[in-house]
């Protein structure tokens, strides 16, 4: 007899759900919300499918570019004290010129007093280790690049959460934003320019659902396979898109959403997308919708600033000098290493020590960021998912406890995610500090799966940003040092979302109350029992289902 879908899918789910009879503490369970999931893994109301988040789609294995530059031939010496990024940075750019290829730095430390621009398309910066290659940076952005104030007003320095020592972000977008931070006309951040207006329609689409593979186009002339397209959808008078983003029903309708105003900046939600197949006016994403497409909503394929793509930075360390960390919102820009408009790109074994910020994803999307470390005096945001960033991957990562103690007025987070930021992970993690932050701005459809934290961080987020959380949250399989619930146990804050596996915590400390009124429809299962669920790290369960969702 043949085998059918369900067929595969039955047996797909008991391979990732793993064998049930380990030896644990309390013997291994299957929740029935992953068996419900297994059903339904692209519509679930609770869990979100992520299991092609990250760079190509999640494959395990990163691309690998012959070599084509030795920082050393452009001038890089690695005693400490010569100034070394215009060598990088000029290798970097031979390595563009060249249509991509490895740029190497062998062991030793070298100072740098400017950015690193990892600037050109495929091409991979690339150490000998994260203890073998060393990155001295002595300046921080506001002396590299100026004061950089917020577009929300206020005194606020933007570098509290945005920009990189080592910054990948396309070549023309990144001169973009610092000749309008250096005129202090203070620029959005994402994928349509610093006004929002650099993009132009390509299609309008029919209706679909959430879920969906493919969809239909008023006219597909100006699409190919292979292309990187937004999917943009707006929001209408009685905001319904950011009702749909929570989940819908009485508790985002009772919702007040008009005074959000800085909420309603992040609209239109933008979706970077590559098209994989062109067929009539059938048109099939590499990736389902993450919602649905509504006639109310206007959605539509743009264009977008030119994206980074095959991009990466590896095997090394970039360390900052050893300074106080800044009052709260007041950074000067120690920061490690951030990925902006990139597409397809990654980060793996490195470290970051003495930062004000450690990794960033700013409007970045089908990102890893592999074996990464935030280490030293302590950061204030030590990785940071932001302004409309999405299916992302971070994973084997780990935040130390820190090396100096928090000066007064400072602010520690830990794992952020805000700005309607969406289907991104955050996989096998160590976190000796922070917290499960959401800075509101109505993240959504986000997991948190296989990580010890000592919850000791707080979250942010302005009031005028609007929710916490949206839909479909999920925290799977939490082992909590500390005891604490907030923001790991979100089954009273979150609305249809999950919390499943976690270990048994109170409320001290920060305390929430949920943006929403009457029944969240959220579950809690296996609560107590963190090690106990199966499968362990919901990420991968998923992506072991990836062949047989479609």
């Amino acid at each position: 007899m043949g085998m059918t879908r369900r067929t595969l899918l039955g047996s797909a789910v008991a391979v990732a759900a793993g064998a049930v009879t380990a030896p644990t503490a309390r013997a291994a369970e299957v929740p029935s919300l992953w068996r419900e999931f297994s059903r339904t893994p692209l519509t679930h109301p609770q869990i979100p499918y992520v299991g092609r988040a990250g760079c190509r789609g999640g494959a395990t294995r990163f691309p690998r570019h012959r070599v084509v530059a030795d920082v050393r031939d452009f001038g890089a010496v690695a005693d400490g004290t010569t100034d070394s990024a215009p060598a990088i940075n000029r290798a970097v750019a031979a390595a563009g010129r060249a249509g991509g290829g490895t740029v190497t730095i062998p062991p030793g430390t070298y100072r740098i007093d400017d950015v690193i621009r990892v600037d050109r398309s495929n091409v991979v910066l690339k150490g000998a280790g994260s203890g073998r290659t060393t990155l001295y940076a002595t300046k921080n952005l506001t002396e590299l690049i100026g004061t950089y104030g917020s577009r929300y007003g206020g005194d606020k320095s933007s570098w509290s959460w945005a920009g990189g020592l080592i910054w990948l972000a396309p070549r023309a977008r990144w001169e973009s934003l610092v000749a309008a931070i250096r005129a202090k006309a203070w620029p959005f951040e994402g994928w349509t320019g610093n006004r929002r207006d650099e993009w132009r329609t390509l299609t309008e689409l029919a209706p679909a659902r959430q879920g969906s593979w493919t969809v239909t186009a008023a006219d597909t002339d100006s699409l190919r396979p292979g292309a990187l397209v937004l999917l943009r959808l707006a929001d209408d008078t009685d905001h319904t898109l950011l009702e749909h983003m929570c989940g819908g029903g009485p508790g985002p309708e009772a919702y007040f959403w008009d005074d959000k105003t800085k909420l309603t900046s992040y609209v239109p939600y933008e979706w970077p997308v590559r098209i994989a197949h062109v067929h009539g006016r059938k048109v099939t994403l590499e990736r389902p919708l993450p919602l649905d497409l509504r006639p109310e909503w206007s959605p539509q394929l743009t264009t977008h600033v030119a994206e980074l793509s095959g991009a990466g930075v590896e095997g090394l360390t970039l360390e900052a000098p050893e300074t106080p960390q800044q009052p709260h919102l007041l950074d000067k820009g120690h920061n490690g290493v951030v990925l902006q408009c990139a597409y397809d790109c990654w980060v793996d074994d490195v470290t970051v020590r003495h930062v004000d910020n450690g990794f960033g994803l700013v409007a970045a999307s089908a990102c890893t960021l592999r074996r990464t470390r935030v280490a030293g005096r302590g950061s204030h945001h030590p990785y940071f998912c932001r302004e409309g960033s999405h299916d992302n991957l971070v994973e084997d990562f780990t935040i130390e406890e820190r090396t100096s103690p928090a000066p007064a007025g400072t602010q520690l987070h830990g794992i952020n995610v805000e700005g309607l930021s969406s289907y991104n992970v955050w996989s096998r993690g160590d976190m000796r500090m922070g917290t499960f932050d959401s800075h509101r701005g109505l993240p959504f459809a986000n997991v948190r799966t296989d990580i010890t934290l000592n919850n000791n961080g707080r979250h942010g987020g302005d009031a005028s940003a609007g929710p916490l959380f949206g839909a479909r949250f999920t925290h799977w399989n939490i082992r909590v040092t500390n005891g604490r619930a907030g923001l790991v146990k979100i089954d009273g804050l979150a609305p249809y979302s999950a919390t499943v596996g976690i270990d048994e915590v109170r409320e001290f400390d920060q305390i929430d109350v949920p943006d929403f009124t009457g029944d969240l429809h959220t579950r809690l299962e296996l609560y107590g029992s963190a090690e106990a669920v199966r499968p362990r790290n919901l990420h991968e369960a998923q992506r072991r289902l990836d062949g047989v969702v479609r």
